[in-house]
């Protein structure tokens, strides 16, 4: 009987702000909440970039520095750019990860990983120490990278232009460019990990092959917690000039002639990113974004929050491509195994009136000829008549690796509030865009919050990269989680999580108010209680490490038993 992935802490942070708390999700739908939603909402966003809110020149102003919007000052050499691309998902204004812990020249990307991740696990409300205590040390898992790796200066960017600069290549260039680096720096300097670790490197689907890692050990059995993860920091001139160079970013011009402006005039920026409308290419963006995993039983335990829960991801390639960034075969096979998936766990029904789609929706001419093609399609052969789509690269711009992980907490943040963001930057759906079984959302889409008929009940996260990296994740929200619970492990032990949850939730309100404050919590132990081969206990049948935490145990059983007799 497989363990159920719970979904029980998220944190990040991206254009729109902080991904505890919900904070990200509610900028994207700020004009829909209610008034002390919105102001808590504006407060996060001014304690990150470190600005005064009392005034509306203030919240105008830190409004302003978020989401999508022109490239700010000092942001990028223009010289060594040479193309004119001026929009980004750029994070919160103000906003420095390297000013929160001793950054020691860190590359970007990890400084993005160390609040970000951080984040999560302060967001969990259940002490780190205490969980690391519970658990044989093989029975956590981290998954965590980039797509790109870190090519700011500080990592692989330097080692590839030190010499060509007249300068030295330093110590740590080299290693701290790697794309696995994330997670070797959550397990080395943030949770003191030694159970399984790594990352699946697949372009702009790399969150989701990290969770479906995440997932698969929860599944199994052969971990109990997962944190799963991505940071990208691509905001750099040769990025913009090699994305430019295949025609794939929204620049000025192509801005200006689609909306018909004169030439110098600056564009909006705002809109630069329209997926499913007349649109030119993409945005780049930045973003750091995690999840923590638990199985229910440790869920219930713990008395661990429950966002949600990971119902499957599936992955599935192009097969032959005339090109390799070019789209294939392959989502239409992971999207309708995630709405098969979808259907096993709700019904037909459920599938077919109470779920939606997060959709890829890069803002790109091919996107919107394509992916429209592939949902509609999956919902026309499961009976969907009309099946809401919404894609939030409108608000955050492209943040590769990291874009489902946006995705997924915007996801989480819905099912609190009731609304899906809509497209805001689009006012009518492209001519070439397939519509049929398709209710492309032009606005914010409301429904009931916590169950019934005219609840989501589930959600579909799509995600696409270059080379034939196809993601499809089936979500559920945390009624349906706690309805399956229920029925696993009885009233009974509801009951009994509910009054554990009870310490849980005031120690996740605790810290949002704190981070709420401009108080800095980011976990960083560099040097920390280092081990050695004088801390372990090693014998045949276990492996027990200082610390107080469960042994290892090493009486494995033999999947190979049947083929292994006299061997």
């Amino acid at each position: 009987m497989a363990r159920l992935p719970v979904i029980t802490a998220i944190g990040g942070i991206n254009a729109a702000g902080r991904g505890s708390g919900h904070q990200a999700y509610r900028r994207l739908v700020l004009e829909r909440l209610s008034a002390a939603d919105a102001a808590a909402t504006r407060q996060g966003l001014a304690a990150l970039s470190g600005r005064p809110c009392s005034s509306e020149k203030d919240t105008a102003a830190i409004e302003a520095g978020s989401l999508i919007r022109k490239l700010e000052e000092g942001a990028l050499d223009p010289g060594r750019r040479a193309i004119e691309v001026n929009s980004a998902g750029q994070l919160p204004t103000g906003f420095d990860p390297q000013k929160l812990y001793n950054s020691r020249n860190h590359p970007r990307g990890l400084q993005m990983t160390v609040f970000a991740a951080s984040d999560a696990i302060n967001a969990l409300g259940l002490p780190w120490p205490e969980l690391k205590r519970r658990l044989p040390p093989d029975r956590i898992s981290v998954y965590a990278g980039s797509g790109l790796g870190q090519l700011d200066y500080p990592g692989f960017g330097g080692l590839l232009q030190a010499r060509l600069l007249g300068r030295r290549v330093s110590s740590k260039q080299m290693a701290l460019g790697y794309a696995e680096m994330p997670a070797d720096f959550i397990n080395a300097y943030l949770l003191g990990n030694l159970g399984t670790t790594g990352t699946s490197v697949a372009a702009c689907a790399t969150f989701l092959y990290n969770l479906r890692q995440g997932v698969r050990d929860i599944q199994s059995g052969s971990h109990r917690l997962s944190l799963v993860g991505t940071s990208e920091a691509p905001l750099l001139p040769e990025v913009f000039d090699g994305f430019a160079t295949m025609g794939a970013l929204a620049s000025d011009e192509a801005l200006r002639r689609l909306d018909r402006l004169p030439p110098g005039q600056d564009p909006d920026y705002r809109r630069a990113c329209r997926p499913f409308g007349d649109n030119v290419g993409f945005t780049l963006a930045e973003s750091a974004q995690f999840a923590v995993l638990m199985d229910d039983e440790l869920a219930l335990e713990t008395g661990a929050h429950i966002l949600g829960a990971v119902g499957e991801v599936f992955i599935n390639a192009d097969g032959y491509k005339k090109s390799i960034a070019g789209p294939g075969l392959g989502n239409y096979i992971s999207m309708a195994k995630a709405a098969a998936s979808v259907r096993g766990l709700i019904g037909e029904e459920g599938l077919r009136r109470r779920s939606y789609v997060h959709a890829h929706g890069t803002g790109t001419p091919q996107n919107r000829r394509t992916e429209p093609h592939i949902i509609g399609s999956t919902a026309a052969a499961f009976g969907i008549e009309a099946w809401p789509v919404t894609a939030v690269k409108s608000y955050l711009g492209h943040s590769l690796a990291s874009s489902a992980g946006d995705q997924l907490a915007a996801a989480l943040g819905a099912w609190r509030y009731g609304i899906i963001p809509g497209i805001l930057t689009v006012t009518e759906v492209a001519e070439d865009v397939h519509r049929d079984n398709l209710d492309v959302l032009l606005q914010h889409r409301e429904f009931r919050a916590g169950g019934g008929k005219e609840a989501m009940d589930a959600v579909v996260i799509n995600s696409k990269g270059f080379g034939g990296n196809n993601a499809s994740a089936s979500v559920l929200a945390p009624h349906i989680t706690e309805a399956m619970l229920t029925r696993r492990h009885g009233e009974k032990a509801m009951a009994a999580y509910r009054a554990r949850h009870e310490a849980t939730a005031e120690r996740m309100a605790e810290y949002e108010a704190a981070a709420c404050a401009g108080e800095n919590r980011s976990l960083y132990a560099f040097d920390n209680d280092v081990l050695d081969s004088g801390d372990i206990e090693l014998t045949p049948c276990s492996l027990k490490v200082r610390g107080g935490a469960p042994a290892i145990n090493l009486d494995l059983p033999n999947p190979y038993e049947d083929m292994c007799g006299g061997v």
